[in-house]
């Protein structure tokens, strides 16, 4: 587990740049899985379709049971205030949905920006198929909590 300091270090290097493609994880509260089936991972989607509305573009995501993977384009603001009010929205919609009381989400994020010359599309079927090679489902086209801009 990181101490504050380290976490700060971390933090100090993180740039945001509008336009930019970025790669997020965000890991759920002691690794607790939260989001088990489609009606328990409704509130994420909802606040990634928010999320959107606000100026970042959401090319892909895939929801494991405890964690979120997002590929986003940042059109404006930056990245940590974008990741906090996805995390702050779903835990308040899912808390209500589920009659959950408490942190949904783990402190902080991974992040990566990804390079203009990465191909976005390998890089993308590379994180899809985390439910598949988690053995959550066998294929992909089993597994209900993803999307992706480009379908």
């Amino acid at each position: 587990m990181y101490t504050s300091s380290r976490r700060q270090l971390l933090r100090r290097g993180r740039y945001s740049e509008p336009g930019r493609i970025y790669s997020v994880t965000i890991v759920a509260h002691e690794r607790e899985s939260f989001f088990k089936d489609w009606l328990s991972g409704r509130p994420v989607i909802k606040a990634l379709r928010h999320a959107e509305a606000e100026g970042a573009r959401t090319w892909w995501w895939v929801l494991m049971p405890d964690h979120l993977h997002w590929l986003m384009e940042l059109q404006s603001g930056d990245l940590s205030s974008t990741v906090a009010r996805l995390k702050s929205r779903s835990t308040v919609w899912f808390n209500r949905e589920s009659d959950h009381v408490g942190r949904v989400w783990q402190k902080g994020f991974h992040d990566r920006a990804l390079r203009k010359e990465e191909d976005l599309r390998d890089f993308a079927r590379y994180l899809v198929m985390n439910p598949v090679r988690a053995g959550l489902v066998g294929s992909i086209r089993d597994y209900s909590l993803w999307d992706a801009d480009w379908l």
